[in-house]
Formats: C-alpha cells, structure tokens, sequence
C-alpha cells in the first residue's frame, strides 16, 4: 500500500448529506461526493492487512485494497478499470448496497473501518464525468442467440456479460421501462433513475435488444422463446410479497410495499398515475422494519404525512452505533460477518417511530370501508428446548393505533409461479424458488435462472453476482468454454 500508516494518522470521514429539512423537499439523491483530496485520504486507510476480509463481504470479489490504493495514488483511470473488473455496475451498488465489505474489513476490528461505499460511488461517477466508461461491443459475434427475462439488476449483469461474450441478446421486461428493482423497487432519493438510463443506453450501444411491456407467459410466448432462442435465462426476482391474512385486510387503504414505491417513481419520470396512492395529509403505519419498509418511510414524508410509524415483529436489536468493534458485536455475528445491530436509515433519520416486538392482529375501517386504524398486541420472544425462537403476547399491551394508510412490507415469499416458471414446468426448491444445478440451470435443458427468482429475496450486489455466474455458466453450454470471468465468493477461488 502506498500509505503504510494511514490507517493510523487519518480517520473516517463522515459521510456528507444535505440537510433534512431541504432533503424532505425533493426526491433527488441528497449524499454529496467528497472532494478529491478526502477521498485520497480515506484510500489511504486501507491496510495492508495481508488477508483482505472485505473479500468475504463482497460477494462480487471486489479487488477492493487495490482501487483503494489507485485512489489514494490519485491514478483513478486504473481504478475505474480495476472496480469494472468485478461490477458491471458499481454506481449501483456504491449507493445502494449495505456495505457487508466494510462490515468485514480488518480495519474494523478496533476502529472504524475504510470508507469503502463511498470510494467505490465516487470511482463509478468520476468514470462517467471524464468519459472513461464507454460502450464494449464485441468484436465477433458467435451466432447464438439468448433471451433474458427480467431487466432487473441480475438480468442486466448477465445480459451485459453474454453480449460482450459475442451473443445476440434480447432482454424481455414486463415494466414499461427496464431496469426491474432498479427502475421501480428504489426510491429516487436512493437512486436516481438517469443513472439506470445511462446504462441502458450503454448496453443498447453494446448491442442489446430491451422489449418492455413484454410479460414473458401472458402476452410473450414461452413456447417461442424457446423456438427463437438458443438459451432462455430467468431473472425476474422474488416479487410475490408477503402477505398479512388478518381481520379487515380487505379495507381500502392497505397495499403492498411495491404497489405504493413504484407509483412515486414514475411521477418522477414525468408520469401521470391516476388514482396515485399517496400518504399526504394521513397518519401511516408501515409493517416491516428493513430496507423495503425505510423506503416507505423515506416517500411517505416526502409525500407529507401527518405521522409516520414503522412496526417490526422482532425485538430490537442492540444499538452499537454503525460500527461496533470486534468485541462489542454480538455473539451471533461475529467479525467479519454482518452484525446483527440496530441500524438507522437515512430515512429514519428524516422522522419515523419505530415499534419493536409489535403485532397486528387486526384491521379497524369506518363506515366507507376504508381503514382507520389498527389493532395491536407486544409480544416477547423466548428460546424453547430445541433453541427455536418461540413467540407469546405479553397482557394487558393491547393497542388501538389511527392509520388512514397502512403500507405491507414485511418481504417477499419468492418468485410468481404463474406465467413463465408455471409453463415451463420448472421444478422449485424447498423454499419455492427456482431450484438449479451448480451451473445455474434449472430441471428444463436449455433454462437458466439468477438473483432473487434462484437464491431468494437478497442484495443488488449478490443479483449482480448470480447474473454474473449466469452468464459464465450460458457461455459454456453454448460454446462448450467460456472466458468470461468468475469469483467463487466466500475462498477468492477465481475459475
């Protein structure tokens, strides 16, 4: 490294962001890139720890101590090239993934680890300003031809991937733009959608075909994609969402996460959506205490709500601040591995109550039969004799709570089985995802799946890496070798 003791004369930076009451006027993104001179400085950080455990957080394989190294050697050019290696999309993933690298950095162990998020975000976006990421047509192409069927983060990393391999590749999305979670699923303030259209424009200039309004099994036939084409791989997500099969679920009033976010982000794009579901004016109750839950938190006082809570059905976990040292973590989650710790959101910090070891046990409405309010009960979580988690009401904790909107978020059960899955006949796992061999292909020769529709409800950086892996395994079955690139997350295996 070329700052051997710059772990011990600099310090983290704390990550800059526009206040919250000029944040709250506007859906754009509000984090503010450091100036240069600071982000050398936290390059510098890096240690030249031998063993780099922020490989063990990154699914990607991200070479990460060496664009830290290029960053604090002000050689940003090879940087940029050094982070692409691994991510086709690290403007993504530097602004919306959780950082498990940070969480496993050596550095870590006794002080707050390097600022690795930001290096990356600001190494994507320096890339784009100076020109440097441009369109990678192939120079040959192999004849073949492959059908992706999601245009989600896994979708376009494999389609990214197959197309710079030399195939003819048609990405189906059944939006009306692609982009899948990316488009949709995240909120603007989080990820401004010119930056997903960036790179929709550069992979139409690589050579790949995007057909929205084409729902794969409804009104695209399967049958024909398998006639068309040599190779069929699906990347449509876990979309099924959970429900809460309780008393007054039928009141107008009570949606889905993904029926309220996505409605917000097509206003953003010049959209008219009638009948738009807004939290203006109305006390709001979100069920479900992760990231889907604080992006409805973070659109509802956009929106302008009157009051804002979010329940979650677990108890709190410990608050250690965002970074608590190898001996403070819990026993659970030991470093390197993610620490199971109270986090707060940026959304959070906007204005949220958050309620832990609550459940809903009913829907209250009025006499138009829209929901008013809903019942409540605190519960407390025991251990039995085998170590399962059993759960009791804890008396006399019943609870009426006001909601004129009540927004479900409790996460996703996996992929929808009607339409392509159910037609192709597909064999699913235990957990009704779609099961595949080591090769990413599933029980029909020719059919291929990645991200979310495959391992379940994950991180845009593992939709990455499955789409990735994806396409490394396509190659193979239709050109009997591949030379695209692999990382085998988890031993820094590269094959």
């Amino acid at each position: 490294m070329g700052d051997l003791r710059g772990f011990m004369t600099h310090g983290r930076n704390k990550v800059h962001k526009e206040p919250v009451a000029q944040r709250l006027k506007h859906y754009n993104e509000f984090l503010k890139i450091l100036p240069v001179e600071e982000l050398r400085t936290q390059g510098a950080r890096c240690m030249d720890c031998g063993i780099p455990f922020c490989h063990t957080g990154c699914p990607l394989g991200n070479i990460i101590p060496d664009w830290n190294d290029l960053v604090y050697r002000d050689r940003w050019r090879e940087a940029c090239d050094r982070l692409h290696a691994t991510n086709n999309f690290p403007e993504f993933t530097g602004r919306v993934c959780p950082a498990p690298c940070e969480s496993a950095c050596v550095l870590g162990i006794n002080e707050d680890p390097v600022s690795i998020k930001q290096i990356e975000m600001s190494i994507a976006d320096r890339g784009f300003e100076e020109g440097w990421i441009l369109p990678e047509p192939p120079a040959t192409r192999t004849g073949k031809k492959v059908a992706v069927v999601g245009s989600g983060p896994a979708g376009l990393a494999a389609a990214q991937q197959l197309n710079r391999a030399g195939h003819q590749v048609t990405v189906f999305e059944r939006a009306d733009r692609p982009g899948g979670l990316l488009m949709y699923g995240i909120p603007d303030f989080k990820l401004e959608k010119s930056r997903v259209w960036r790179r929709i424009d550069q992979m139409r200039a690589e050579g790949v075909e995007f057909r929205t309004n084409a729902n794969v099994g409804v009104n695209v036939s399967v049958e024909q994609l398998r006639n068309d084409y040599d190779a069929l791989l699906l990347t449509g997500g876990a979309t099924a969402a959970r429900n809460l099969a309780i008393p007054g679920r039928e009141l107008q009033g009570i949606h889905f996460a993904m029926e309220f976010l996505p409605q917000q982000n097509k206003v953003n794009q010049g959209d008219v959506v009638g009948d738009q579901i807004l939290a203006t004016g109305k006390h709001v109750i979100v069920i479900g205490g992760g990231d889907t839950g604080s992006d409805c938190t973070g659109t509802s006082n956009r929106q302008g709500c009157a009051s804002l809570t979010q329940f979650e059905i677990f108890p709190a976990p410990p608050d250690l601040g965002p970074f608590p040292r190898a001996v403070d973590r819990p026993a659970a989650s030991p470093w390197p591995y993610w620490p199971l710790i109270l986090r707060t959101s940026t959304s959070h910090e906007e204005g949220c109550e958050r309620q832990f070891s609550i459940e809903t046990r009913e829907f209250l409405g009025d006499e138009s039969g829209r929901v008013s309010g809903l019942r409540t009960v605190q519960v407390e979580w025991t251990r039995d004799e085998t170590g399962r988690q059993t759960m009791r009401d804890v008396p006399g904790t019943e609870k009426v709570w006001p909601a004129q909107l009540v927004l479900l978020a409790m996460g996703f059960v996996g992929p929808e089985r009607n339409g392509a899955i159910e037609q192709l006949g597909l064999e699913l796992d235990a957990r009704g995802n779609v099961k595949c061999d080591e090769q990413y292909m599933a029980s029909v020769e020719g059919v291929f799946a990645a991200g979310d529709i495959r391992r379940g409800q994950s991180l845009v950086v593992w939709a990455i890496h499955e789409g990735r892996e994806a396409a490394r395994s396509i190659d193979r079955f239709l050109m009997g070798v591949t030379h695209l690139p692999s990382v085998n997350a988890g031993d820094f295996a590269w094959k």
